[in-house]
């Protein structure tokens, strides 16, 4: 460990601890440096690394202060970094994967905690994808859409922003099915009407086990067409 991770994990462990709770304004520099031990230069590049991970806000003039610490704050960047993962078939089957074991279960307590206005939006994208279904790339962008009014009615913000992160990467890819699978538009839609349908009832397992097929679906068909011998995506995978 670096002299900088050090320095980093003793302001870290200051807010684990609650010395330094959400919100609140850190010591002046040359005093916390002075608390905790190190020289100036070390915290100044601490500092600034835990503003680069939105754990500290630096204010210009008015100090430094410990941000909210909500998940869309500190999580809103994974789906940056998943950007940044190299491109090649094997990752984006990666990224189904991990999709496939987060979807169905958050799909599951969707439905038991669906209010009626939730319903409603995630109905309102189910119809768009209806309209678009000639459109392979307006359809996938409602698709998108549907599948985050579904994550968003369980409430649990940190659910909401790890798939987020992880599944718009797999955009890109779902338009190219559209694109070279004629069938795609058919089965797509008559996968998420049984997952609305599951969500309506307030069924779990049902919904849970919709949506692991609808996802199920897409990753076999990736994993048959991607690869060795398979057929080459005519545009980027990843957005």
């Amino acid at each position: 460990m670096s002299l900088t991770d050090k320095a980093i994990a003793q302001i870290r462990e200051l807010i684990q601890s609650g010395v330094l709770a959400p919100g609140s304004k850190l010591p002046p520099e040359p005093q916390l440096a002075v608390q905790l031990g190190l020289s100036r230069n070390l915290m100044r590049e601490a500092v600034k690394s835990l503003a680069v991970a939105r754990v500290l806000e630096i204010r210009r003039g008015d100090g430094t202060y410990v941000t909210s610490l909500q998940p869309d704050l500190l999580l809103g960047g994974l789906g940056g970094a998943v950007e940044l993962l190299q491109g090649d078939t094997g990752t984006l089957l990666d990224l189904m994967e991990v999709r496939r074991l987060f979807e169905p279960v958050a799909s599951a307590l969707a439905a038991t905690r669906i209010d009626k206005q939730g319903l409603a939006e995630v109905k309102e994208h189910l119809d768009a994808m209806r309209a678009a279904r000639d459109d392979a790339e307006l359809l996938n962008r409602h698709d998108a859409a549907f599948h985050r009014a579904v994550i968003a009615a369980t409430g649990n913000g940190t659910l909401v922003t790890l798939l987020e992160g992880i599944s718009g990467q797999t955009l890109r890819a779902r338009i190219w099915r559209g694109l070279v699978d004629g069938d795609a538009a058919g089965r797509t839609l008559a996968e998420h009407e049984a997952i609305y349908q599951a969500l309506a009832a307030g069924d779990g397992p049902l919904a849970e086990a919709a949506a692991l097929l609808h996802v199920s679906n897409t990753e076999g068909w990736l994993r048959d067409h991607l690869g060795a011998g398979g057929i080459r995506p005519p545009l980027p995978l990843q957005e």
